[in-house]
């Protein structure tokens, strides 16, 4: 009887460990594709920030989360419709890294989360500020999967909890059919203004503690001639 039970549980676990095998090393999971940008004959903006907590303006969340809110002291989304959304403030900057404006990003865990297919997705909006260019909004759905699979879970296997190394890639998902987020120009330059972008990160260190520590992030922003038809990349699936 114990025999059996025995090799029940080990049934069980060879199972579990067999089944979280293919899910993280599933073939069919998305990849980080070509940015659909790198080939675009377009004004492109390229505004670039810090994806580290404490290099941002504000940095907050729940309170609770692996990346702690920063200063010391600002407020939390403790309740309950917001407890799942991180708010970023930061500089941005230019191509020759030249502050270019303000930048305040919502993300929130997205409910299109399948893991199964490879996607860990957070839904995301961008507010840019450019003085003396006008203002933009950026909605996105973003896909983490890759960020987790190479990084993440690497840090929770290293016997020191982090992660160190080179590490770059999309995480713009949609809602574009390419894989594009949605632009909508605000005011000044850019008012009228529909068009596409990706988001992507480069990661060189990260900590199971503390989460990024050396991170950047770079928003690759199309500027289409006014008037100019994007109803074909803009697409939603």
């Amino acid at each position: 009887m114990i025999r059996h039970l025995i090799a029940l549980i080990m049934g069980l676990v060879l199972g579990a460990m067999a089944a979280s095998a293919l899910l993280f090393y599933n073939p069919l999971a998305a990849q980080n594709p070509l940015s659909p940008l790198s080939v675009s004959d377009q004004e492109i903006i390229s505004l670039g920030y810090s994806a580290v907590a404490e290099d941002a303006i504000v940095f907050t969340n729940d309170g609770e989360s692996r990346v702690r809110p920063y200063p010391v002291g600002v407020q939390q989304l403790w309740e309950a419709p917001i407890r799942r959304t991180n708010v970023l403030v930061t500089v941005l900057s230019d191509s020759r890294n030249n502050p270019a404006g303000i930048g305040i990003k919502y993300m929130s865990d997205s409910e299109q989360t399948r893991i199964i297919n490879g996607e860990a997705l957070v839904d995301s909006a961008w507010h840019i500020v450019l003085p003396a260019r006008g203002s933009l909004f950026v909605s996105e759905s973003e896909n983490y999967w890759n960020f987790l699979r190479q990084i993440v879970v690497p840090a929770y296997w290293n016997s020191g909890d982090s992660w160190k190394g080179t590490w770059h890639g999309n995480t713009t998902a949609g809602p574009g059919s390419l894989g594009t987020a949605r632009v909508t120009g605000g005011y000044g330059k850019f008012a009228g203004l529909e068009s596409v972008a990706v988001e992507s990160i480069s990661a060189r260190a990260y900590s199971v503690a503390a989460g990024p520590v050396a991170m950047e992030g770079r928003l690759t922003i199309e500027i289409a001639a006014r008037g100019e038809s994007q109803a074909a990349e803009l697409m939603v699936e």
